[in-house]
């Protein structure tokens, strides 16, 4: 194989790819990238044997053929050279590969692409389009309440439920739940739910351009995901197991709503947050007579407290809450008011955009 390009033009989909190349990885192949020219056209692939990017460059000149080599090393050389360089990349008969660039030469160590794992799925049960903007949107609205490294595997992980036309989206670690939706055209899907992993989840909003009306092509059976756009096409294992009833956790009696400015909100829990417990991160929120309270204290006997005006005229109501899984939520908001519902101390609250309960957070209460 022999290749001729320009770094910038192997630089970036090295970038894409690389996200899924396992750092610690069991087999030594799956540190390295596969790579072929095929009449000009060459085909990056990364894998971890759960999640696998594929991407593509066309017009590429040189003699085809196919091998794997190590991926951060080939990315690491392509960051230090200057962006106008010439690369060249040639295999050689004793598992080498040749990288030079000017009086740049490097000499790497491949295995045979032969050997490489590759997920190859055929048969897909679902098919359907979805814009760029409105998959970025499920993915960045609730992602941020995805678990980590939990003992129950299928929290690890965001929720697609697609009913008909309408796509939804939930995550939870067991201490809040985040959930939004959007609506296509033509899913012909009846009702499936499938669980994306976390690291495929964050790999997919890489390339997502959140303001991109560009369609993407999406596929799904009982064990697998695919998004296509373009060259780029990504394939994920599903996590098999059972989402909890998300709907049973949202609480539908909270008798108490309040309309509250968004960014003041934040700026007055964000301010109470530097002197909150820095493991447990407790904020009160208290609401009385249009007046909400926000207090925080930690170990060392310091105490912060600030208020805000809202329009509010029930019964006192004093809450705890994590600070930061509060600020986590409003800031994936995007309206300027948000409407919080409370019940009392030991109910979980919920808020959204005000108008719109399309997007929904919840979040538990907690004892300080």
């Amino acid at each position: 194989m022999n290749i001729n390009i320009q770094k910038e033009t192997l630089e970036k989909p090295l970038s894409q790819v690389i996200g899924v190349v396992e750092k610690r990885q069991t087999l030594p192949i799956l540190g390295n990238v596969y790579m072929e020219l095929n009449q000009g056209t060459l085909t990056l692939v990364g894998s971890d044997l759960e999640t696998e990017i594929t991407t593509k460059v066309d017009n590429v000149s040189g003699q085809d053929g196919r091998t794997t080599v190590s991926a951060k090393k080939l990315f690491d050389i392509c960051k230090s050279l200057k962006n106008e360089a010439l690369l060249t990349l040639s295999t050689e008969s004793d598992n080498k590969m040749v990288v030079s660039a000017g009086k740049s030469r490097f000499t790497l160590q491949t295995l045979s692409a032969e050997d490489y794992p590759r997920l190859e799925e055929t048969h897909w049960k679902h098919d359907f389009s979805i814009q760029q903007k409105q998959l970025n949107r499920l993915l960045t609205k609730t992602s941020f309440s995805m678990a980590q490294q939990d003992v129950r595997y299928f929290l690890n992980g965001l929720l697609l439920e697609i009913h008909n036309n309408d796509i939804l989206s939930v995550a939870t670690d067991g201490h809040r739940l985040a959930k939004t939706q959007v609506q296509v055209d033509n899913t012909n899907v009846d009702f499936v739910q499938s669980i994306v992993p976390r690291k495929a989840v964050l790999e997919i909003g890489k390339f997502l351009d959140a303001g991109s009306e560009d369609l993407v092509e999406m596929k799904l059976n009982a064990s697998h995901v695919s998004i296509k756009s373009g060259n780029f096409m990504f394939i994920s294992k599903l996590i098999d197991g059972r989402f909890p009833d998300y709907e049973k956790v949202i609480p539908a009696n909270l008798d108490k709503h309040i309309i509250i400015d968004r960014e003041n909100l934040i700026e007055i829990l964000s301010r109470a947050a530097i002197l909150s417990n820095e493991k447990f991160r407790g904020v009160s929120l208290k609401v009385e007579n249009n007046l909400l309270q926000v207090r925080s204290h930690n170990p060392d006997q310091e105490h912060a407290k600030d208020e805000m005006e809202v329009a509010y005229a029930d019964a006192a109501i004093e809450i705890g809450f994590n600070v930061s899984y509060l600020l986590e939520a409003l800031r994936a908001c995007d309206s300027e008011n948000i409407d919080l519902g409370l019940l009392d101390p030991n109910t979980s609250c919920t808020f959204h955009a005000e108008g719109s309960a399309d997007t929904l957070y919840l979040i538990m209460p907690m004892r300080l």
